[in-house]
């Protein structure tokens, strides 16, 4: 969830779909989970479905829970609770057709005027 580049390589493979097994703590969970996930859905114009353990005191690490089902719009459609539960939503390929169309952020990407150039080891921008 924390690194966009590989949820743009898989965009930019024609994925709408993306499946993310994922376990923030008690402290990063509240803070970014919620955020990180619906910003993926919206950077890549996909739906996101990400599930996490529900937290369980007696391990040695507690994950926050809040599994998450969440539209190409950024739109939560459906979200678990602290507790274990099955969520679902439907999902609605022809939905993903029409944001990209109607805000065609994939096509107006202008990779011809932005790269990274090391000289002598130092990134210049």
């Amino acid at each position: 969830i924390r690194f966009p580049e590989l949820f743009r390589i898989m965009t930019l493979k024609k994925a709408g779909l993306m499946i993310v097994p994922g376990a923030f703590n008690m402290k990063t969970g509240p803070a970014h989970w919620e955020t990180l996930i619906r910003a993926r859905a919206i950077d890549n114009q996909v739906y996101m479905v990400v599930a996490s353990p529900a937290p369980n005191e007696d391990l040695s690490y507690v994950a926050y829970g809040h599994s998450l089902i969440v539209d190409p719009w950024g739109k939560i459609l459906c979200e678990a609770g602290e507790n274990e539960e099955i969520i679902y939503a439907t999902i609605d390929t022809s939905y993903t057709d029409k944001i990209r169309e109607e805000l065609p952020i994939l096509k107006n990407r202008r990779t011809d005027i932005y790269k990274l150039i090391e000289i002598n080891n130092k990134k210049i921008k």
